[in-house]
């Protein structure tokens, strides 16, 4: 191959001749080049250092990681750590023992979480009570009762946010599973959690975020925590509401910037499968699946 052919080759791979430059002289100053001719120098190139160039700056020599954000976890995010229940300041006597007080109060069994975004509902409605679920709105209702249906699991409760679109598709889904208890709550209604950074250009008064985002807050810690001690098997529970009750969720569970929330996208009907283990560690088993419902099923409205 001659040299200007290999030399446009290494540019096309690497993007450009200033990368081509940079990383000949890194690859030379490492030693990998030696005393080798021009045409040696860039086979070798090719196979190695335009690699090297293309790593992001963030990546120091040998270290094929980002460096991490410095952010633990919380492990007592949820306030339940076993040993946040013993009151040290009551032992009145030298034979309690804290550490079996703090054994007795682990959790033992898994909460599992499904978070269900409402379906398609009419936009043009005046008021909650005419944003009723549009016929797709049904269908997909009708289709996410199913899957949850198939999943095969023992469903111990369906909460649902009180608003229409809420309501209507809680009660649709609830037809799949019968004999599940099936309950309404306020804190679970649409809102504003928090302002979303990045901005954007809706603009809301500081007083919504002020007011939904502790409802929404107070919903998450209702909902969102480890089992109790007294319970010894895993729990399934539904909650049907909306994306942004969904993704704030989302954000505050896996211990995420909360005002992260908007950087997510939910489809109607959609489900979110969170767990949370005795230990309190949290994992998310699915974001907004919605891959059992046929493409022309699918909204986001």
């Amino acid at each position: 191959m001659s040299y200007r052919r290999v030399v446009k080759l290494v540019c096309g791979i690497a993007g450009g001749a200033a990368v081509l430059v940079s990383a000949a002289t890194a690859a030379e100053s490492l030693g990998y080049l030696g005393d080798k001719s021009l045409s040696e120098r860039l086979k070798i190139w090719t196979g190695f250092a335009v690699l090297q160039a293309a790593q992001p700056p963030t990546w120091a020599l040998g270290n094929h990681t980002v460096a991490s954000s410095g952010n633990g976890w919380d492990t007592n995010w949820d306030k339940r750590d076993p040993s946040s229940f013993v009151n040290v300041k009551k032992k009145d006597t030298a034979t309690d023992d804290p550490n079996s007080e703090t054994e007795s109060n682990k959790p033992k069994a898994t909460r599992n979480i499904f978070l269900i975004r409402h379906s398609q509902y009419n936009l043009n409605g005046n008021g909650d009570k005419e944003k009723t679920l549009t016929l797709l709105g049904r269908e997909q209702a009708e289709l996410t009762g199913q899957r949850l249906a198939d999943l095969g699991l023992k469903y111990n409760v369906l909460v649902h946010s009180t608003m229409t679109r809420a309501t209507e598709t809680a009660n649709i889904i609830s037809k799949h599973l019968p004999g599940v208890e099936l309950v309404s709550c306020d804190l679970l209604r649409e809102g504003a959690p928090i302002e979303p950074v990045p901005a954007v250009s809706h603009w809301k008064p500081e007083a919504a975020y002020h007011e939904d985002g502790a409802r929404i807050e107070a919903a998450f810690r209702h909902y969102v925590h480890r089992a109790d001690a007294k319970q010894k098997e895993d729990s399934y529970e539904i909650i049907v509401c909306h994306a942004n009750v969904i993704r704030y969720f989302v954000c505050r569970a896996l211990q995420f910037p909360p005002e992260g929330w908007l950087r997510m996208g939910l489809n109607n009907g959609s489900i979110t499968w969170i767990t949370v283990r005795p230990s309190g560690r949290v994992g998310l088993r699915t974001l907004g699946d919605s891959g059992f419902m046929p493409p022309d099923k699918l909204t986001r409205t």
